[in-house]
């Protein structure tokens, strides 16, 4: 399997030991993303603001991959308050077109740096 690690400067440096995407083929792995701002490493304030900044985080890494938003093909999404899912959803409105991806949404218990959001993603690259 060949394997490629994907980085860009504008998302978040991995908070531990993994990177922030994996390229095999055409498809890519983008690991979860929090709301927290590249440039300065703090958490957005609020359930819009980091989700608006988890889904700029994704645009990102995808970028550095080769594909943009257009390319997902499946994200995860994890809620620290599942009463939080209109406004999650009113928000991708903004970033994806239909056909949307796929997706799956959990409540988690908690999440790093006691965010309210993480989103991870399955981009397909058509190259």
């Amino acid at each position: 399997m060949n394997k490629k690690v994907i980085h860009s400067n504008d998302a978040p440096a991995a908070l531990g030991p993994y990177s922030q995407a994996i390229a095999v083929g055409n498809t890519v792995y983008l690991s979860g993303q929090l709301g927290v701002d590249p440039i300065t490493g703090t958490l957005a304030n609020g359930i819009d603001a980091q989700t608006h900044q988890a889904f700029k985080n994704l645009r990102a890494v995808a970028k550095a991959a080769g594909g943009g938003l257009d390319g997902f093909v499946k994200l995860t999404i994890l809620l620290v308050d599942l009463n939080d899912f209109a406004q999650v959803n009113e928000i991708m409105t903004g970033y994806f077109k239909e056909p949307y991806p796929a997706r799956a949404t959990y409540q988690v218990a908690a999440l790093p740096k006691e965010a309210a959001i993480e989103i991870e993603a399955i981009l397909f690259l058509d190259i």
